[in-house]
């Protein structure tokens, strides 16, 4: 069965001087704030498409690397994932970064990446951004 995901975004104004907010429709609570200021010049306290796009990337992978540690027969204790996402006004998205740092007993350091490097490949998320480059930095804890 397919499951649809949705947000809502309402914008006021121009691009430059307008700004909206971004509520997640599974938490009615969250409304998070938008702007083009923040987006072009980076912010710590209004969210951009990117900041989301990469709680979705770093979900989505920590997600296809746990199970795919469990299949290889290597369940991890923990895995925690930071996703980088670049975007450069003018040009666009250039790029998402996915920082890994994971606690896995029991596997060797060549299992780990190259898992790790399958998971990058294969997450739906990671699938979905294919015409921009993702990098990865994976370490065990």
């Amino acid at each position: 069965m397919a499951v649809t995901s949705e947000a809502t975004t309402v914008w006021n104004g121009t691009l430059f001087e307008g700004s909206g907010t971004v509520s997640l429709d599974s938490s009615k609570a969250a409304q998070l704030p938008v702007n083009w200021k923040a987006r072009a010049e980076g912010s710590e306290s209004v969210t951009t498409p990117e900041e989301l796009l990469g709680a979705a990337h770093a979900a989505c992978f920590s997600m296809q690397f746990s199970n795919m540690l469990t299949e290889a027969g290597h369940a991890p204790d923990s895995i925690q994932t930071t996703a980088a996402v670049t975007f450069q006004p003018g040009t666009g998205i250039s790029g998402s970064h996915l920082l890994v740092s994971a606690s896995v007993p029991g596997i060797s350091e060549e299992d780990f990446e190259r898992i790790a490097n399958e998971a990058k490949a294969t997450c739906p998320v990671s699938q979905a951004l294919a015409a921009v480059p993702i990098t990865i930095e994976a370490s065990l804890a």
